[in-house]
């Protein structure tokens, strides 16, 4: 969700839905039965980015989508090797 409070031009905010998406497809291939939410949840400053699609904006939203989708990929590995240790450990259980 990219609301009109956040980016205020319809160019910044379809600039960050094609990077959601992109990276999306590109960076991580979560199962078919996820589906994710990305929701802008600060200004996109103007005076800072003069041009609605600058590449330093384009950089910018990059950068931190992948370490968004980086960080929940590390806590769904974490997560299955909890789960995998758990059964292991109640499996040997006497």
């Amino acid at each position: 969700m990219v609301p009109k409070r956040w980016a205020k031009r319809a160019v910044t905010r379809n600039l960050i839905k094609r990077q959601i998406y992109n990276i999306g497809e590109t960076l991580i291939a979560p199962p078919s039965h996820y589906t994710f939410l990305v929701r802008l949840r600060q200004r996109i400053d103007s005076d800072q980015f003069p041009s609605a699609s600058s590449r330093d904006l384009r950089r910018l939203v990059r950068m931190e989508l992948q370490q968004l989708f980086q960080n929940w990929w590390a806590q769904e590995l974490k997560s299955n090797v909890n789960e995998a240790v758990e059964a292991n450990q109640s499996n040997q259980a006497p």
